[in-house]
Formats: C-alpha cells, structure tokens, sequence
C-alpha cells in the first residue's frame, strides 16, 4: 500500500495557493512565464498523466510518464480555456489530485516497483530520462513537483502593498 498523505498535502497546498492569488492583482511576469492559470493546467496535465500511467500499471497495460504535453503553451491556454479557468479549473485539479491520491493508496507493492520508461522536461529541457518506478514518480510529485508549482502560482500574484507606519 501507498502512503499517498504526502500526496494529498502537496495538492492541498497547490490548491491553497491558488485560492490565495485568486483575484489578486497579477505580478509582472517575465516573458513566457506561466500565470496562475496556466501554471495550475500544468499541475491538472501532469496529474492527468500520472493517473494514466497509474490506471495502465493497475490494469496490467504497459505504460509510460511523459510530461511534454503539460509544457506546450498552446495545450495550457487550452486546457484553461475548455475548463473555463478560475474555480472550474481549481474544482478539476483538485479532483484528480483526489483521484490519484485515493488510486495510489490502492496500489499492491509489486504495482508500486513496476518500472515506467519516463521522459521529464523543464522549461523544454529534459531532466529525466530512463526507467522510474511508480513509488518514486508519485513521490517525486508529492516532495517537489507539486509544491514547486505552488511557489510557482503564488509567485503570480503581486506583493501587497505595505502599510504605511505612521509615526507621532
């Protein structure tokens, strides 16, 4: 059995960071930086990808993690603009951040060591390539990945103005 706690934490915190920026003013970003939205379809498109491979390891199938996909600006846009962005998108993130909590759980040990040939790019530059079992892929979201786009998102929003201190 999978101990997916971590997991659900770092989903937890992307969805708190969301929930923190929404309807804040947006921070000045620099040239093709991802905003809140696009950062969170990111999160939603590497979730979706990590539930595909879960769900074909369950099932016997072969199967494979690649990120490629969640690094295409134009799917981004995309997947911002089929789920209506804003609340809609947050609801579906953290529904398949459940999902694959809940389906990790239910995963047998020997399921958890089944190797996934794994291709990982940053910034459209591989970091990763080679075999990695589902434990370390769901581990690898639960200690960084997730909470890296977290930062990510709340980065997006402007730092409010401080209070001016009057003195007397």
């Amino acid at each position: 059995m999978y101990d997916s706690a971590p997991l659900h934490r770092a989903y937890l915190d992307v969805i708190a960071a969301a929930e923190e920026v929404s309807g804040a003013e947006p921070a000045a970003l620099p040239a093709g930086e991802w905003d809140a939205e696009e950062v969170l379809a990111h999160v939603g498109l590497v979730t979706a990808g990590a539930l595909a491979a879960v769900a074909a390891v369950a099932a016997g199938s072969p199967a494979t993690f690649d990120n490629r996909v969640s690094q295409d600006g134009w799917t981004l846009r995309r997947v911002v603009e089929r789920t209506g962005g804003g609340p809609e998108l947050l609801r579906r993130v953290a529904a398949q951040g459940e999902a694959l909590c809940t389906f990790a759980a239910s995963l047998a040990a020997e399921e958890l060591e089944t190797p996934l040939p794994t291709l990982l790019l940053s910034h459209g530059e591989p970091v990763f390539e080679g075999a990695m079992t589902v434990r370390e892929l769901l581990d690898g979201l639960a200690a960084g990945e997730i909470h890296v786009h977290a930062a990510q998102i709340r980065a997006t929003a402007a730092p409010a103005e401080e209070a001016e201190v009057l003195t007397v």
